[in-house]
């Protein structure tokens, strides 16, 4: 992974990698990385204890345009549950469940990590 995040060449596969190295820092474990269906994608499922996590990551260079935690919309997030109802229901999980969103941006030095737990519950 480039050293700092305004790095042109910083992509968001890097961003998924930095979200997941952070996540498993945290004591979370990988389910399965960009599980995709009709009705979407997911970036990460985790688990956290007995809890099935859908991490949707967000990479933002520059807030000039709203900041990555903004950009999980309405719209976004209805994809999210559709896509995450698809997994339970083609996994077969039966465990509790929720959203978080880790949100990255940068400034010259360095990258940040805002993990947000429960982001959002499904309407």
């Amino acid at each position: 992974m480039p050293e700092r995040s305004s790095d042109p060449a910083f992509s968001g596969r890097d961003a998924e990698d930095a979200a997941l190295r952070y996540l498993l820092q945290q004591g979370l474990t990988l389910v399965q990385r960009n599980y995709r269906c009709r009705l979407g994608e997911l970036d990460l499922i985790m688990r956290d204890g007995r809890t099935l996590v859908f991490v949707e990551v967000r990479y933002r260079r520059s807030s000039r345009f709203g900041g990555a935690l903004e950009s999980v919309n309405g719209r976004k997030r209805t994809r999210l549950v559709h896509a995450a109802s698809h997994y339970l229901q083609a996994s077969g999980a039966d465990l509790p469940s929720r959203f978080d969103v880790v949100a990255l941006g940068s400034d010259a030095q360095a990258l940040s990590i805002q993990w947000i737990r429960d982001a959002f519950r499904p309407d």
